[in-house]
């Protein structure tokens, strides 16, 4: 594929208005409000997987209205005083797979929490949490992009976001965890999340790293782009002409821009610029509405896997100077 989108001049100043909901706020006030109503019940039971330098741990926490959530917590074996924590989001269709899939950031000597995804893990990564609340959610094309999209009270994204938030308190909740030094981080839905909670609990995150951001600027995004997942919302339009009003009033409450305009921790992003899934100006978008200290990578010839290891390698550097190594 060769570009399609914006040239890279114009994404570096594309800032496009924002679609906000008057209550944007305090939907998410009343929503963590009300999960926060349940205990957080974060428990860390030790697993054993013969790794040599990392220590295990298979965590369970209360999520949005106290949804058992699954995740993994690695430690390295040898550590001094409480760690820095990196919280990680899955990519879209994935769970939280084994802790041989994570050891990036438990190598590197911080504590390293996975979220799952409730509902995914059947995609490409194995997952290990149900999610009880789409029971009642409606119709809704294959996927979990239209979910409860007429609905933001009941749509899969509010479930997800409040999820989100609660992996970061269950891993400040950790004994060997600094609850002062927490990294969120994430590539595609991961990367949209990372947005969502360095916006939602600014006070509890130093620095966000979202790598090809997706939840982003959707109704662009479903107007240049034929690939999935947002060709899920583009052809439950198609089907459902006369509610199209309707499903972009919802995702204004999950747009991604509308939480980097209230985040303000430290960012590192990346982008693709032949990225089919996540389009270039989607990810600018929400870059240049960020308003913290921020940078961003740019892999002029990649797709939606952006930098990979390349990628890797800046984060590793990005929190070495953040945070001293």
């Amino acid at each position: 594929m060769a570009f399609y989108d914006l040239p890279l001049e114009q994404l570096r100043e594309y800032r496009p208005d924002r679609a906000e909901p008057s209550d944007f706020d305090e939907f998410w006030r009343r929503t963590l409000a009300e999960t926060r109503e349940h205990a957080l019940d974060a428990r860390f039971e030790p697993s054993e997987f013969g790794l040599r330098t990392v220590e295990v741990f298979d965590v369970t926490f209360g999520g949005y209205c106290g949804h058992p959530i699954r995740g993994w917590l690695m430690l390295p074996r040898r550590r001094e005083g409480r760690l820095p924590c990196v919280v990680q989001y899955v990519g879209y269709g994935g769970g939280r797979g084994h802790p041989y899939d994570w050891l990036v950031w438990s190598s590197a000597g911080y504590a390293h929490l996975v979220m799952d995804t409730r509902g995914q893990g059947s995609s490409w990564l194995p997952g290990s949490t149900p999610d009880p609340g789409a029971d009642g959610a409606g119709y809704h094309y294959p996927g979990f992009m239209t979910q409860g999209i007429l609905d933001p009270e009941r749509y899969y994204y509010r479930r997800v976001f409040t999820d989100a938030v609660r992996a970061v308190e269950a891993a400040r909740s950790h004994p060997e965890v600094d609850p002062e030094r927490i990294v969120v981080t994430g590539g595609s839905q991961g990367g949209g999340m990372t947005l969502v909670v360095a916006a939602l609990v600014p006070d509890a995150v130093v620095a966000a790293m979202p790598d090809v951001p997706f939840l982003c600027h959707f109704r662009r995004a479903t107007e240049i782009t034929d690939s999935h997942p947002y060709q899920e919302i583009a052809r439950y339009c198609v089907i459902h002409r006369d509610e199209v009003d309707r499903v972009f009033e919802t995702l204004a409450y999950f747009d991604g821009l509308n939480f980097a305009a209230r985040a303000s921790a430290p960012a590192l992003f990346s982008v693709g610029l032949m990225d089919e899934v996540c389009p270039p100006s989607t990810v600018f978008a929400a870059y240049n509405h960020y308003a913290g200290r921020k940078d961003i990578r740019v892999y002029r010839y990649n797709h939606h896997e952006g930098g990979e290891a390349f990628q890797t390698m800046e984060q590793i550097r990005f929190l070495e100077g953040l945070l001293g190594g």
